[in-house]
């Protein structure tokens, strides 16, 4: 191809990333003052210390395993729940002087606190473990993951309504808060009276009115039946062996890692509800929206606000959703805040790793969460798959980026020439191809390579060669 100026040599590769936040980056938002816990709060290293006490047995269940287990670490059985095998268990009592139970319950914390990470019959240690000793923040950060896995680390009653269970599961954030907001001992017969109106707030708001032929005297109990007191009984007991409260004479007590844990989400709820679009009460897909033109620190903060108000389960399937959208644009932000969701989120996205136009995204999030570095993330893509997230991500800049972003997103090929892209690009059969090299040959400043690429969109919508 000719030009007046050689446009031949090789291109220059971009980290996907940086290119996915490049349509953000544009548009400077004022910061918000970074907000200060409530007085009386611990300093972060205090509360490190604090969290690195409640996972101590944890920690050394997962440091026993990095090392005796080296270098498959295998040790899980392969059911998919990172269950230790029988023969494991016993040689970790026999080493650390515990019994067989004791092991499987540290070990299970340890998967929780993200101190390990499971994949089917195998495991490794998950970073946080890796800077236990350096990073107070990656300890807080495991500790609040344990915490918000508190009524899966206390086994849950088996008499119960399981539907009762979750409901008393879903209103007990609103009796945390009561408790952070009364910064000291309260009865429990006041945090069942709340527990009590805070399920019939959740029954009225899903419109549970009985309706048709009422259950005889002696059926089977539903939800509504169930007594609430035994519920928060476990739920209190389960908090308290996270950590989180301190239960007994008939009272509870946020431990000071527990008040702050509850601070932090109320703050992120908070900043969420003052931002212009509201992120927190709207879908997956608005959110991203409200989010493209923060800077990615601002982004992220938004993500977890927005997580921290639903079940993780339904957000990253709401997030999945949006990115199978044609917007290609809020497919990278959905990916980006699946990235702030972590482990959870590592079934559904192995799932979607088959579906085309997920499948780039899909990888390198799991490349990640592997262990990659995001800057070596994208070898892990096939060719076909590069040139695939090229043009999609040059749809996402085209649609809501300006026209120099999208002359710069040509530096981030992995063809070394443009010919080459070009010819790949026609081979990939991206939906958007004709369209992102309309608006590439547009904002081109070189008119020979301005031509090439129009002719190229023209072969593309034709079926031309």
């Amino acid at each position: 191809m000719t030009s007046r100026n050689p446009r031949d040599s090789r291109l220059r590769l971009v980290g996907p990333r940086t290119l996915a936040a490049a349509p953000r980056a544009a548009v400077t938002q004022r910061r918000r003052p970074a907000p200060r816990p409530p007085e009386g709060t611990p300093p972060p290293v205090e509360l490190a210390r604090m969290a690195r006490a409640v996972l101590s047995d944890a920690a050394r269940v997962a440091r026993w395993a990095d090392a005796a287990l080296r270098p498959g670490r295998e040790g899980a059985s392969p059911d998919g729940k990172g269950t230790l095998s029988v023969a494991t268990a016993e040689r970790a009592a026999a080493d650390l002087g515990l019994t067989p139970d004791q092991v499987r319950h540290d070990w299970d914390t340890a998967r929780l606190a993200g101190l390990v990470e499971v994949h089917g019959d195998s495991a490794r240690p998950g970073w946080r473990l890796r800077a236990w000793n350096r990073d107070d923040s990656a300890v807080l950060r495991g500790w609040v993951a344990f915490f918000d896995a508190w009524s899966i680390a206390y086994p849950e009653p088996e008499d119960r309504e399981p539907a009762a269970v979750a409901e008393v599961v879903s209103a007990m954030p609103q009796v945390l808060s009561f408790l952070q907001l009364s910064a000291g001992p309260v009865p429990v017969e006041q945090l069942l009276d709340l527990l009590e109106q805070r399920v019939t707030e959740l029954r009225t708001e899903r419109c549970e009115v009985p309706y048709g032929p009422q259950p005889e005297p002696g059926a089977e109990p539903t939800a509504e039946d169930t007594p609430l007191a035994p519920l928060l009984d476990w739920s209190l007991r389960a908090l308290a062996s996270v950590g989180a409260l301190t239960y007994g004479d008939g009272q509870a007590t946020l431990t000071p890692l527990g008040s702050w844990a509850v601070w932090v989400k109320l703050e992120q709820i908070c900043v969420a509800a003052q931002s212009p679009a509201g992120n927190i009460e709207v879908s997956a897909e608005d959110m991203l929206r409200g989010c493209a033109q923060l800077r990615p620190n601002a982004a992220r903060a938004e993500y977890r606000a927005w997580l921290a108000a639903r079940p993780v389960g339904g957000a990253v399937t709401e997030l999945i959703d949006a990115a199978r959208g044609e917007d290609a644009l809020i497919r990278g932000l959905a990916f980006e805040a699946l990235r702030v969701v972590g482990a959870p989120a590592e079934p559904d996205v192995r799932t979607v790793a088959d579906e085309t136009p997920l499948r780039p995204y899909a990888l390198l999030w799991l490349a990640e969460h592997d262990g990659a570095d995001p800057e070596d993330a994208h070898e892990v893509l096939t060719r076909e798959e590069s040139t695939w997230l090229w043009v999609d991500t040059a749809a996402a800049v085209a649609d809501h980026g300006e026209a120099p972003l999208l002359v710069r997103h040509l530096e981030s090929a992995v063809q070394p020439t443009v010919p080459a892209l070009l010819d790949e690009v026609r081979a990939v059969g991206h939906p958007r191809t004709v369209q992102v090299l309309v608006a590439l040959a547009a904002a081109h400043p070189d008119p020979a390579l301005a031509k090439a690429v129009r002719r190229a969109a023209f072969q593309v919508h034709t079926g031309g060669s």
